[in-house]
């Protein structure tokens, strides 16, 4: 399900609308070089775009992303990892022309067109979510065995990666083996996206955990720029991307809704999950939810960018 996009930008054309970001291309350019990527306010969950949204939502996790992607360049010691963004302005003449219309400005970022690659890249540190219940039953996670005794919330013994599908659009991604991903984009892609993911996971981990902060899981997506090189695309270590945990209560906490209290949207599925069957359209989310959970996004960044 989405909705409608904001409003017609100026110089821009509106070519998509997912549960969150709305992409858009130059108006008067056939073969884009450069798209602009905006996101919105709205909060989806279990396959649902809720009303209302979440107020400022959009410029936090813009706001996020662009500060891990300065990170993940070098900003945290590491080499500098190739991601998506563009300059925001062009010179013309003696000035400086923005390119992000003012309307959109803090929640959109100007971005390299790039060959997508259709796998999602997961990254689990920690047991939890779908992993945790596959490990009850099979004493694996995505098909690989661990460790027996493992409880929820545990850190793996290593990160693991556990690529899926990208689907077609309005279907669900279909988690893959590492080999499936070599049939679909080929041993060298396949072990590169596998590296990089993995390497971009320890080094975001690490700058968590100097701040107090478990990054639990993570995914990532990829794409080929115009001289081949694999760079970092989309939203990246975002709450709505990642499950981030306080790591004093992870250590402290005596149940796992203590461990395990994320900084994203849970706050919402908890709710939804209470006062509603999953049949028809989702009931209206209460202001309390609603601020609760904008509360939670503000302040996992916080935690992140202060200095």
């Amino acid at each position: 399900m989405t909705s409608a996009p904001p409003a017609d930008l100026a110089g821009w054309r509106h070519v998509y609308s997912g549960k969150v970001r709305d992409l858009y291309v130059p108006a008067d350019d056939a073969a884009p070089a450069h798209l602009l990527v905006v996101a919105s306010d709205r909060v989806s969950a279990f396959d649902h775009v809720l009303s209302p949204g979440i107020p400022d939502k959009g410029v936090l996790l813009t706001t996020l992303s662009l500060w891990w992607f300065d990170q993940l360049a070098g900003g945290d010691g590491g080499r500098g990892i190739p991601n998506h963004l563009a300059a925001d302005h062009v010179l013309a003449g003696d000035d400086a022309v923005e390119l992000i219309p003012d309307a959109v400005r803090g929640r959109a970022m100007l971005v390299r067109s790039l060959d997508m690659q259709p796998i999602e890249c997961v990254v689990r540190g920690y047991l939890t979510g779908s992993g945790w219940a596959e490990y009850r039953t099979a004493g694996t996670v995505c098909g690989i065995p661990l460790p027996e005794g493992l409880n929820d919330g545990d850190r793996l013994p290593e990160p693991l990666y556990t690529p899926a599908f990208k689907a077609p659009m309005g279907e669900h991604d279909e988690n893959i083996t590492f080999e499936r991903s070599v049939e679909i984009v080929g041993a060298e892609t396949a072990a590169a996206l596998r590296d990089l993911s993995l390497e971009i996971y320890r080094r975001a981990a690490a700058t968590a955990e100097a701040r107090g902060l478990i990054l639990a899981d993570t995914k990532f997506e990829f794409g080929f720029d115009a001289q081949g090189v694999l760079t970092l695309a989309d939203e990246v270590l975002t709450s709505d991307s990642s499950r981030y945990w306080d790591a004093e209560s992870w250590r402290t906490g005596t149940t796992p809704a203590e461990r395990m209290a994320s900084f994203d949207k849970q706050i919402v599925r908890d709710w939804l999950a209470a006062n509603w069957d999953k049949q028809g359209e989702p009931p209206v989310l209460p202001s309390e939810i609603v601020e609760r959970t904008r509360e939670r996004y503000a302040e996992l960044l916080r935690l992140l960018t202060a200095s």
